[in-house]
C-alpha cells in the first residue's frame, strides 16, 4: 500500500507548517471581495487542492478526481458554472490563495486555531477527527478506544495519534483500571497497518477519512472505530473578503445534507456516512 500522506497532513501537525510560512498581502482587487456574479460571468469557480491525498483529491488516468471533486461539480451545477481544480504545494496553499491563483481552497483542510484566524471557512463538510483501525475480527470486541485495554496501539512517528496517546493512556486507564499494554511508534501508517494484520498491534490510530480509504483498499480485512478523542471537521476556506462565497457555501451544503446527496459520496468515496456538525468548532 502506498503511504500516500507522508508528505502532508502527517508531518504537518499541531502547529500547521504551512501557516508559518509568510502570508502574502490580499490584492486590492481582493480587498473588495469577490461576488457569486463574479463567478457566474467567469463561468467557473477556481479551487486549490492538492492532488495527492485520496480519497478527497489525488490523480487516476491524469485526471484530478475524488469526494471534492465530486462535491464540488452538484454544487458548483447550482450556480451553472464548472469547478477547475488547481493541483497545488500543500504547504502554499494559503499563500496562494490570497495570491488569487484561485477562489476557494477544498482539500481536506481541518479547522484549527491558526487556520480560522487566516482564511474565512464554511461549515463542515468532511471529519478530520482521529478513528482506530482495528482487525475486523475484533469489530464485537473493541467497541471505543476502552476496548484498547491492555492492548498494543500503534502509531505514526510524529502524527496526531502519537500526540494524543498519553492522553488516551490516562483517559482508558480512568474508565477501565488499566492503559495500553504497549505504544509501538512506525515511521509510516502503511508499516503500522501490516502490524496490525500481523498481530503485532491491536489498533492504529489516524484519521476516519484515511481509515477508510484503507480499508476500501482491503475489504472485509478492518474495521474503524470513530470517533477517538476530540472531534474535528475539514471545511472549505475562502478569503476573509469573499464573505458571499462563504455564505453560498454553507447554504448549498446544508442543502445536500438535508437531500442525503453528500453522505451518498461519502459512501462511495470512504464507505460510510460522516457525521457533520452544523457550526464551526472553536477554539479556546
Amino acid at each position: 500500500m502506498t503511504n500516500f500522506k507522508t508528505t502532508r497532513r502527517n508531518v504537518l501537525v499541531g502547529g500547521a507548517a504551512s501557516l508559518a510560512l509568510p502570508m502574502l498581502a490580499p490584492t486590492k482587487a481582493f480587498a473588495v471581495g469577490k461576488t457569486l456574479a463574479d463567478i457566474k460571468s467567469a463561468g467557473v469557480l477556481q479551487i486549490g487542492c492538492e492532488a495527492t491525498y485520496p480519497p478527497f483529491t489525488f490523480r487516476e488516468a491524469g485526471e484530478i478526481v475524488g469526494y471534492d471533486v465530486d462535491l464540488a461539480a452538484i454544487m458548483c451545477a447550482s450556480l451553472g458554472v464548472e469547478p477547475e481544480f488547481v493541483d497545488t504545494q500543500w504547504s502554499g496553499i494559503i499563500p496562494a490563495l490570497y495570491a488569487g491563483r484561485f477562489d476557494v481552497i477544498m482539500s481536506s483542510m481541518s479547522y484549527r486555531k491558526e487556520r480560522l484566524e487566516k482564511v474565512a471557512f464554511s461549515i463542515p463538510y468532511a471529519e478530520a477527527a482521529q478513528a482506530l483501525l482495528i482487525r475486523a475480527e475484533d469489530a464485537s470486541m473493541i467497541t471505543s478506544i476502552d476496548g484498547l485495554s491492555g492492548k498494543v496501539l500503534g502509531v505514526k512517528l510524529g502524527s496526531p495519534g502519537e500526540m494524543m496517546k498519553p492522553g488516551l493512556d490516562e483517559e482508558i486507564a480512568a474508565s477501565v483500571g488499566k492503559g495500553f499494554a504497549d505504544v509501538k511508534i512506525y515511521d509510516d501508517h502503511p508499516s503500522a497497518y501490516l502490524a496490525l494484520s500481523q498481530g503485532s498491534v491491536d489498533g492504529v490510530l489516524n484519521t476516519s477519512s484515511t481509515l477508510g480509504q484503507v480499508m476500501k483498499d482491503r475489504p472485509g480485512a478492518y474495521s474503524i472505530v470513530r470517533p477517538v478523542g476530540k472531534l474535528n471537521w475539514a471545511g472549505i476556506a475562502a478569503r476573509k473578503e469573499d464573505p458571499e462565497l462563504v455564505e453560498w457555501m454553507d447554504s448549498e451544503l446544508t442543502r445536500l445534507k438535508a437531500s442525503g446527496e453528500i453522505y451518498a459520496l461519502q459512501e462511495k468515496w470512504f464507505g460510510f456516512e460522516m457525521t457533520l456538525a452544523d457550526e464551526i468548532p472553536t477554539f479556546e
